[in-house]
């Protein structure tokens, strides 16, 4: 392991990786993907399906606030009625760093759809992590366990 890897690693990694261990099943930083679509562009609908989003993502994956690090998200450009973060700070993660961006305009992307991505600290090996699609993006990503 070089030097940087070291450096960047959670006193538990460093622990683990110390006794010869790979770290697993101690606390390190983990990233949970998902998305939601709105059938509308109004804030409400945009909020409340973003507030669905984060709260099923974070149940399926029992992460706690203090667990959190970052937030981002991303909305393709037909979504322009309210920052998805706005879904955050309503439940209370205002605290947390919180991004939003536009979705690349892939010809053949999915419409009216919110994108999240979570940095989370978390003991739960990666392969049992639980992503969420909702509503019209469930097909999004068929490969990641849900």
């Amino acid at each position: 392991m070089t030097e940087l890897e070291t450096s960047i690693l959670t006193a538990p990694e460093q622990a683990a990786t110390a006794a010869g261990g790979s770290g697993a099943g101690s606390e390190r930083l983990v990233a949970l993907r998902g998305a939601t679509t709105v059938p509308v562009d109004e804030r409400d609908e945009l909020v409340a399906r973003t507030e669905e989003l984060l709260v099923e993502l974070l149940k399926r994956n029992r992460v706690e606030h203090d667990d959190l690090v970052s937030i981002i998200f991303t909305a393709t450009d037909d979504l322009q009625s309210e920052f998805p973060a706005v879904a955050a700070r309503n439940l209370g993660m205002g605290d947390v760093p919180l991004l939003c961006a536009r979705e690349l305009g892939i010809t053949a992307g999915n419409p009216r759809t919110v994108r999240v991505l979570v940095h989370c600290y978390s003991t739960t090996p990666r392969s049992d992590l639980r992503h969420a699609y909702l509503h019209g993006a469930r097909h999004l990503r068929d490969d990641l366990p849900g």
